[in-house]
């Protein structure tokens, strides 16, 4: 096969690939950002402590996260025909590759969140912020770099990921290395399908490790005036922060003058 006849494979297949893990990155991080959070909040000793449903939500994760992706595939093929009237095509492979990210990344959320120092998240509280103002003042902010970090892992997983649908007729570079050079034994094709995911995969972890340095160096001379523009915010009852009492003055010792000895 000459480049002439690989060079529109490649692009469509570059193209589809993207397309799937886009979209799946996307709606993973918006699914997974919340389930994670909601996870920290409702441990124990949490601002939202209630262990009943840590636990049943944990369990979903866990559930989630166990099943190996080609197996998750096939389960959700009624479901995807559902959603997108096909179980083929890159259309189709963004239901589950989306489906399986989503606990994924919600488990690397909370490790992230859980590292925040807890003396923050209570001096929020002891000035009167509430649960939303602990999670976007605090929790969020402080665990960014982190977050960015597991965002980066979470795609390079759903590149993987997308590889693996190819073999079933989502499309991308995937469909392309297996039945052009594996079932055609085009092995000059495969090898460039190997070299294109190895240089995608290197600069978005590239990208994510650059991202998540810059914000955290950004991050560690921005706690104190963060926790300074909370003090005049509205506490929980909706009334503002009382202003704190000022210093009362030392009293003044009168001077005494020594008695002159006769």
């Amino acid at each position: 096969m000459t480049w002439s006849e690989m060079e529109p494979l490649l692009e469509q297949a570059c193209w589809d690939t993207l397309y799937m893990v886009g979209w799946s990155a996307v709606i993973a991080v918006v699914g997974g950002l919340p389930l994670g959070v909601l996870l920290v909040l409702t441990d124990r000793g949490g601002v939202l402590q209630n262990v009943m449903v840590n636990k049943v939500v944990g369990q979903i994760v866990n559930i989630a996260r166990s099943m190996p992706f080609i197996i998750l595939m096939v389960a959700l093929i009624s479901f995807t025909r559902a959603i997108v009237g096909t179980t083929i095509g890159p259309e189709a492979a963004i239901v589950p590759l989306a489906i399986g990210a989503i606990p994924f990344y919600a488990r690397l959320v909370e490790t992230s969140v859980r590292e925040v120092d807890g003396g923050l998240v209570e001096a929020v509280q002891a000035m009167g912020g509430s649960t939303w103002t602990v999670v976007r003042k605090v929790l969020l902010p402080e665990s960014l770099p982190a977050l960015i970090s597991s965002a980066t892992t979470t795609i390079v997983a759903l590149i993987g990921y997308s590889a693996m649908a190819g073999t079933v007729g989502a499309g991308g570079l995937g469909d392309l290395a297996v039945r052009y050079g594996y079932l055609r034994f085009e092995t000059k094709l495969m090898w460039i399908t190997v070299a294109i995911l190895a240089v995608v995969i290197s600069v978005i972890q590239f990208a994510g490790d650059l991202a998540a340095r810059g914000l955290s160096h950004r991050g560690r001379s921005s706690v104190a005036p963060r926790l300074v523009l909370l003090r005049g915010g509205p506490s929980r009852t909706g009334k503002p922060a009382p202003a704190p009492e000022p210093e009362a003055a030392p009293a003044e010792v009168e001077s005494v003058e020594p008695t002159k000895v006769p």
